[in-house]
């Protein structure tokens, strides 16, 4: 056999080849180990599921199946108490006990944060969610990407997924990142280069001195906006990944070591063949903003000059520990206040406590927020909040304001993504620089 790249092991070995052969070459039957869906996209699923394979249909492993209600949540708005009941009464019809009801003491956050953080993924895994940012788990060593409904509700019946092996495209990043950088500048860099549809229906393959130095969650944020490029992003697993695992999984002795050798083996081969290769120097990446109306309209942040409105920093994307960590070493680090509004939404509760008990110089992040203006007595509740827009008394929502300008930490900024406005995607480190400063910054020019 020639050799192979990452995805194309992970695929191999989850292919069902006796119902492949059918097929007549015509794609893949894959088993699936993980289907994700939350509040807007469950419902539509298990209806399809049901119209499907019948009302009295039970789906093809319940163990295996995650519920994650987060879109559109903390709101009066009927419709969407309506979705979030469904899935209740679906998560109890079918026994999924991995459901993650909202104001329960189980209830987590964002999914794309909280499926990870809660134990479920781990290297060499197929997953599939009815969401396009289901790619973030490939930061992981797994093959990970959004579904459409009907083919949601086709693996809760059935556990399997048709589909066809991507083609790899290689990014390599050389050398190491600006500490003045981020994994959301790294990412921002090649969208902007590529162009949204220049990884259409392929693997992202990042690798290099640059992505090893990465942590998890950086690494999240990379393969969580390939999407945006339009394919899914994968990093092999190595060292720092078993740790993340072993932290957040109950493991035995022999399933710790059988997972190590599968780290070892969940590598792509030095004679794989990729359909491109591109190579950047990692140190000569500066902060990227992506202008309105699309991530791939990518600019260097010293090249513009926008006045905000306020700052968001939030999402699957932008709300995890380090992004906050990042974020809080700015205004520690240059003793300086927000001078617009600072809107602040964790993505999980795990980092709301995060930023109640990490700690800066003495100072918890909470209590530097809270010096540098923000108002944390209203921070957003752990959800996704204003990324997707929602209803309007959605937590930082943009209403009627079409003039607005926004620096976000999200992943997209389609027209009224947020509400009606301007949304300039960045990283951490700018959105901080930005909101001391009222306007889009390079941290360098604080």
């Amino acid at each position: 056999m020639s050799g192979r790249t990452i995805t194309e092991k992970i695929i191999d070995g989850n292919t069902d080849w006796e119902k492949t052969k059918k097929l007549n070459g015509n794609g893949r039957v894959v088993n699936v180990d993980l289907l994700l869906t939350h509040d807007v996209c469950g419902p539509p699923t298990s209806g399809i599921f049901y119209q499907e394979f019948g009302r009295n249909a039970r789906v093809w492993d319940p163990r295996k199946v995650v519920i994650i209600p987060d879109h559109y949540i903390f709101t009066k708005d009927a419709t969407a108490a309506r979705n979030i009941q469904v899935m209740r009464d679906f998560a109890k019809e079918q026994g999924i006990t991995n459901f993650y009801d909202v104001e329960t003491p189980r209830y987590r956050g964002v999914c794309h944060v909280a499926l990870p953080e809660a134990g479920h993924v781990k290297p060499g895994q197929v997953i599939f969610g009815t969401d396009s940012h289901t790619c973030t788990h490939g930061a992981l060593g797994t093959v990970s990407a959004g579904i459409g409904n009907t083919t949601g509700a086709y693996i809760l019946g059935t556990g399997h997924a048709l589909m066809n092996v991507p083609e790899s495209i290689k990014f390599r990043l050389e050398n190491l990142l600006p500490a003045y950088t981020s994994a959301k500048d790294v990412i921002l860099k090649i969208i902007g280069e590529i162009g949204t549809d220049g990884a259409d229906f392929k693997a992202m393959e990042f690798c290099g001195p640059a992505i090893e130095r990465l942590g998890i969650e950086d690494r999240m944020t990379i393969c969580n906006m390939a999407i945006e490029a339009g394919g899914n992003g994968i990093i092999a697993p190595d060292e720092k990944t078993l740790d993340y695992v072993r932290l957040r999984r109950s493991m035995s002795r022999s399933e710790c070591s059988n997972l190590k050798k599968l780290i070892q083996e969940l590598q792509s081969d030095p004679e794989a063949k990729y359909l491109k290769k591109f190579v950047w120097d990692a140190s000569q990446i500066e902060p990227m903003a992506a202008c309105p109306h699309s991530p791939g309209n990518v600019k260097r942040v010293r090249d513009l000059d926008v006045k905000l409105d306020s700052v968001y920093i939030g999402s699957c994307t932008g709300g995890k520990k380090k992004d906050f960590f990042d974020a809080a070493m700015v205004f520690y680090r240059y003793g300086k206040k927000a001078s617009i509004p600072l809107l602040l939404v964790p993505a999980t509760c795990e980092v709301v406590d995060f930023i109640q008990t990490e700690k800066i110089g003495g100072k918890t992040l909470y209590n530097i927020f809270e010096e540098s203006g923000a108002d944390m007595n209203s921070m957003g509740q752990p959800s996704c909040a204003a990324c997707l827009g929602g209803p309007k008394d959605t937590y930082g929502r943009i209403n009627d304001e079409p003039n607005h300008n926004r620096a976000s930490t999200t992943n997209r900024n389609f027209p009224k993504r947020m509400g009606s406005g301007n949304v300039y995607l960045v990283s951490p480190f700018t959105a901080a620089a930005s909101a001391i400063k009222g306007k889009l910054t390079d941290l360098r020019d604080l």
